[in-house]
């Protein structure tokens, strides 16, 4: 530049070289941030936001716009099912906070899967609809005004068709899945497709003597057989996890799991051996890792974003007031909940220095927002088994759709994925996004076949726009409440 700017100096006068090096400059600056941007290629920071026990049909027919123009394209949403008569159901409206909460154990999968065995499908006509007035009714969606803020949020950001649970099954085996890629006692349970298949009688480390654990295998499917905590310890698993693949990271990555409490069967941290690191009578948690990155109180999130103090990945879970879990408390804090974490990140002032870029939290972390299980509502969508029945993994894997959001600087507004996944493609993309090889867990890691890759289109970040919800961060800071488990089934 400075020799093209002498050049011009010999055939300008001094006023007009001035300007052109002043239009130069100008250029150069305004360049600069896309120039900068381009090369981000990656996340400091990646959060998991766990609610419980909804369906895109159940959860989100907001997304279908006022007339309903959008669905079934761009969004594959529905508004009716099909009962076990073969009859088409129009879905009922209820509150978020509706009461019903309908059976989302395997053996109310295996029922509303109905299984056809000439194509191993399923037929997603399993269930009754007699009774709907009961709080055993799956035909009802939620109210969309009652979740705007999610609403919001996908289509502001990135939303999944086709997104499924791993496993067949309630909110225990989903959390060990999304946190460790299986719910097996071990790495060769897991590869002989033997997995804990419901909520137990326990707590991982901490179960009590004789806890009941219902297992299934290939060789048991449908049904399921027991693992019984005796002696103690014996469902005190032992296998890696995501949090392995980071402490073993070089550079070591840092992680910290939110929840509820030590003694809930959604902390999926105390099934772990090396990280719970229970004490003689198996009651207490003991171990380094367990202190320094399990956290008993999940607002805090809130106060570690604030603090310029967020880890490299972290998974929330949210206390029962903030879950999307129905039932007779009535629970609508979820929408707000995830709106808060977003709005914080969104507009946190701290910042990170990449390859000598300095970025901001919005413009360097990448927010997952998913639903552990399905909660028994009906889905139109069928999954697709990884076997035949009795033939290995496709026995418990892969279960009903969840919705899944994506949010980050550098999702495409409005971006409607169509890949089929599951909870492997998000530690699939954690592997990806911190240089580790995907599926090194060699669990639901290794068997996903995608990596969320297509929500992020590297380029300039896009500026943050808060979110709008009735609850915001100061109420969830200062919410004294005694804390409920985020389901209570």
């Amino acid at each position: 530049m400075k020799s093209s700017a002498f050049h011009l100096s010999l055939k300008m006068p001094r006023f007009q070289v001035t300007m052109v090096k002043t239009l130069l400059l100008l250029v150069l600056a305004s360049s600069a941030p896309l120039l900068t941007q381009a090369q981000v290629r990656g996340f400091q920071h990646i959060v998991i936001l766990y609610q419980e026990n909804r369906t895109p049909d159940n959860l989100f027919q907001g997304l279908c716009g006022p007339r309903g123009n959008l669905c079934p394209s761009p969004y594959n949403l529905r508004n009716f099912g099909i009962d076990n008569q073969g009859q088409t159901i129009s879905l009922i409206q209820v509150p978020l906070g509706s009461p019903h909460d309908p059976d989302h154990s395997h053996h109310g999968f295996v029922q509303m899967c109905h299984l056809n065995a000439t194509t191993n499908q399923c037929r997603m006509d399993g269930l009754s609809s007699s009774g709907c007035s009961t709080e055993t009714c799956s035909f009802e969606y939620v109210n969309p005004a009652d979740v705007a803020p999610y609403v919001s949020l996908a289509q502001q950001y990135g939303w999944a068709n086709f997104m499924f649970q791993t496993n067949q099954g309630p909110s225990a085996p989903a959390h060990q899945f999304i946190f460790a890629g299986t719910s097996a006692p071990s790495a060769f349970d897991d590869s002989a497709a033997t997995f804990v298949a419901e909520n137990p009688s326990g707590l991982g480390c901490l179960a009590p003597l004789n806890a009941v654990y219902k297992l299934i295998s290939p060789a048991s499917a449908p049904s399921e057989f027991n693992l019984i905590n005796n002696p103690l310890g014996t469902v005190c698993f032992t296998h890696e996890t995501m949090a392995t693949l980071l402490d073993n990271h070089v550079p070591k990555l840092s992680w910290k799991y939110y929840t509820p409490g030590s003694n809930n069967i959604w902390t999926a941290p105390n099934w772990i051996q090396d990280i719970c690191q229970p004490n003689s009578s198996y009651t207490q948690c003991t171990g380094p890792e367990w202190k320094s990155n399990v956290d008993l109180h999940p607002a805090d999130v809130l106060t570690d974003i604030g603090a310029c103090s967020l880890r490299n990945l972290i998974w929330v879970i949210p206390t029962g007031q903030n879950s999307d879990h129905p039932g007779p408390n009535g629970n609508t804090g979820g929408p707000s909940w995830v709106s808060s974490i977003v709005n914080k990140i969104g507009q946190s002032s701290c910042t990170d220095t990449v390859n000598g870029l300095t970025l901001s939290y919005w413009e360097d972390t990448a927010i997952i927002l998913t639903w552990d299980d399905w909660g028994g509502w009906y889905d139109h969508e069928h999954p697709a088994l990884l076997s035949v029945p009795q033939g290995g993994q496709g026995d418990y894997q892969y279960g009903f759709r969840v919705p899944l959001v994506v949010i980050s600087a550098f999702t495409p507004k409005g971006y409607v994925d169509n890949d089929r996944h599951d909870f492997g493609s998000i530690l699939r993309f954690v592997e990806h996004n911190f240089g580790i090889a995907e599926g090194a867990l060699n669990f639901a890691d290794q068997r996903a076949t995608t990596d969320l890759s297509g929500f992020f289109h590297f380029s300039a970040p896009r500026k943050f726009k808060p979110i709008s919800a009735p609850l915001g961060e100061a109420f969830f800071l200062n919410d004294k409440r005694p804390m409920e488990p985020p389901d209570t089934d």
